[in-house]
């Protein structure tokens, strides 16, 4: 039996982060938090990793990752291309952002055939946040009339930082454990001991303490990128007018499926703190967790043993 992949979203720009928040080294012998992703996931069970990048960018991801990963675990490089689009559209000038988490998993419908895990590049999730998601994908299989995939859900006072807005995907949960629909809300941020969003910057809802929030650590079969396929040709189609800023969240296809009852989605509970550094200011925080963790004896103090 194939052993699961893990797509690794990192072709974002950082943008609030003010530089390639995806190469910082954070561990004390200049590891990654891509390092500690993918060191969690080999022990997980993975057997296959693929980056998805910038084309601009690989030079410094092999110089900086690949070296050492390609040593440890299969590894594959996707481009996320502006102009990987269906016939019929072109890039707006003024357009610069990639298209979104959506078009960075359909970017790789040529690199994986095994069921696959979705996280982002620049976040910590924790051991157990990938034993769980190996463990769901050993499982899956393509077929059936209803797709069966997976999220692990997190806290979301477990994944807020003190020095800005978050974006999250806000999610409604049944009493079965499986996802009944999710918002990508952009700006998310603490107000005292409150959370709460806004979609304009003036009105401001609150988010009820403890809810389940995406991080975008999801668990596929291979029929998925036929749906994103399609529903890529839907957002462009819907969005003709705003192309040079619309985004294609891998969220909104997901609760598309679950509306149309093609897909379950079992949300399997995490409890890990995360740590990101979607501001500069987030990184001191981040190498200290990263420290104690060491510590504790969770990774070695040189994570890869060069």
């Amino acid at each position: 039996m194939a052993k699961p992949t893990l797509v690794v979203m990192a072709a974002g720009i950082g943008s609030r982060y003010g530089g390639l928040k995806q190469v910082d080294p954070i561990g004390p012998h200049g590891e990654l938090i891509i390092d500690y992703s993918v060191y969690d996931a080999i022990r997980a069970g993975f057997g296959k990793v693929v980056f998805v990048i910038k084309e601009e960018l690989e030079e410094i991801f092999r110089s900086r990752i690949g070296r050492r990963i390609e040593q440890k675990i299969e590894t594959a490089y996707v481009y996320q291309r502006l102009n990987d689009l269906p016939a019929g559209y072109s890039v707006p000038a003024e357009r610069q952002k990639p298209w979104g988490t959506g078009h960075a998993v359909l970017c790789c419908r040529d690199a994986v055939d095994t069921p696959f895990g979705v996280i982002n590049a620049d976040d910590f999730y924790g051991a157990t946040s990938f034993r769980a998601l190996a463990d769901f994908l050993a499982e899956a299989r393509d077929g059936g009339a209803v797709y069966q995939y997976c999220l692990v859900g997190f806290e979301l006072e477990n994944t807020l930082t003190e020095h800005g807005s978050v974006a999250r995907g806000i999610c409604t949960v049944d009493s079965e454990g499986y996802l009944r629909e999710i918002h990508e809300r952009t700006r998310i941020e603490k107000c005292g001991v409150a959370t709460r969003y806004t979609e304009n910057g003036q009105d401001w809802v609150e988010i009820p303490r403890g809810s389940t929030v995406s991080m975008n650590t999801w668990g596929f079969t291979p029929n998925f990128f036929g749906e994103l396929e399609y529903a890529f040709g839907q957002f462009l189609e819907r969005n003709r007018a705003n192309l040079a800023k619309a985004e294609f969240y891998l969220p909104e296809v997901v609760g598309g499926l679950l509306a149309r009852g093609k897909a379950r989605v079992k949300v399997i509970p995490s409890h890990e703190r995360w740590y990101g550094v979607t501001y500069q200011q987030d990184k001191p925080r981040v190498k200290e967790a990263i420290a104690a963790l060491i510590a504790r004896g969770a990774y070695p103090a040189d994570l890869w043993g060069e």
